[in-house]
């Protein structure tokens, strides 16, 4: 039976604010925390990431936390300037040019380190096949799957090599939807050969490249499950990501917050179902430290009641320090004020970004 402290790993949790409350560190002393993910509203400027960054890290007691960003590009990014302001990424598949992927992968990576950061959601590996999409667009590497799979594997390879995990997103395929899953459920309506022959490529050229995490999405996809959209489907996660394609990294669920999902299901009950489903971690951003301590309880009770198995639990804890052992057993030391400047936004970054953006 995992202890109750331990359930905490299965959280990548979120602040409310620029610090680190008195909350948070009372929930870290009752549970070690995954990890945190950081918003608009927990940045200010580049020393004050670093500090935050190196705060997270005092909550940790047995395992370190990660520190997390959605940093794709594009309309997509929370750290600003002074840091390289990206282009969005299907500047790079209309490249062609698989070296600059990997130099923005390289130069990505230095940044976030910079400040503390380990891990970035990106890079979208889904497929840019409907126009209609409100949420998906030019965050998208291309609308062909074997560029995205070139392209995304290129990008999870620098990231990595440059110490920060990458998150390839959102199983099994967002692209073709005509609807946002921060409002709504989107509706997948393709047979399962064409999602195999389509959206899978991508993630299986991820796997080879051993990408640290995958994130599912909030969708419905009939075809496979016609119940319960992929985040909680154990059709989809366990039985395809997990055993079809093996994938042996982390399966992240997408924020629980997101309407596609809250609508339906409390956030302490779908990350019951989550991890049962066959997620090892779980993504709750809104800044509510309350909720996150009712998830958590919510888990713990699951597990002693039996609804959720304390192999599953094992499993996705022996996951997650195994993540934790590849990336971080060096810890990223955040830069001095002076440091940052020679890091955020250099030339060579510039140089690279320009370069993108010839491609808008």
């Amino acid at each position: 039976m995992p202890q109750r402290r331990e359930i905490g790993e299965l959280l990548i949790g979120s602040l409310p604010a620029v610090t680190v409350p008195a909350e948070a560190r009372s929930l870290a002393r009752e549970f070690q925390l995954g990890g945190v993910i950081l918003f608009a509203r927990n940045i200010e400027a580049p020393e004050q990431v670093a500090e935050l960054s190196h705060d997270v890290q005092q909550l940790a007691t047995e395992q370190p936390l990660w520190v997390s960003v959605d940093q794709e590009g594009g309309r997509v990014a929370r750290l600003r300037k002074p840091f390289t302001e990206w282009p969005p990424m299907a500047t790079l598949g209309r490249s062609g040019q698989v070296a600059l992927a990997e130099r923005f992968g390289t130069a990505l990576a230095a940044e976030l380190r910079a400040v503390g950061i380990t891990l970035d959601y990106a890079p979208v590996l889904d497929i840019h096949t409907n126009p209609k999409n409100p949420i998906i667009g030019d965050r998208a590497l291309a609308g062909d799957a074997e560029v995205v799979a070139t392209f995304g594997a290129a990008i999870i390879r620098a990231l990595q090599a440059g110490g920060v995990a990458a998150c390839g997103k959102h199983f099994p395929g967002h692209g073709d939807t005509s609807t946002d899953s921060h409002l709504e459920l989107p509706l997948v309506e393709h047979p399962p050969d064409r999602i195999r022959r389509v959206e899978f490529v991508p993630f299986r050229r991820a796997i080879e490249a051993e990408v640290a995490f995958i994130m599912t999405a909030h969708v419905l996809v009939p075809s496979l499950d016609d119940q319960r959209p992929a985040t909680l489907s154990s059709r989809i996660v366990n039985g395809m990501l997990r055993e079809e394609l093996g994938y042996q990294g982390i399966i992240l669920s997408d924020d629980l917050e997101m309407k596609a999902i809250a609508k339906s299901w409390s956030v302490p009950d779908a990350a019951v179902e989550a991890i049962a489903a066959g997620c090892d971690g779980l993504l709750i951003c809104s800044g509510d430290l309350d909720l996150q301590a009712q998830t958590l309880e919510a888990l713990v009770y699951a597990v002693e009641d039996g609804r959720l198995s304390a192999k599953r639990v094992d499993d996705a804890l022996l996951r997650a320090r195994r993540a934790k052992h590849r990336f971080l057993t060096t810890p990223a030391m955040p830069a001095g004020a002076k440091a940052l400047r020679q890091v955020l936004g250099a030339d060579e970054h510039r140089r690279v970004a320009d370069e993108m953006a010839r491609f808008l």
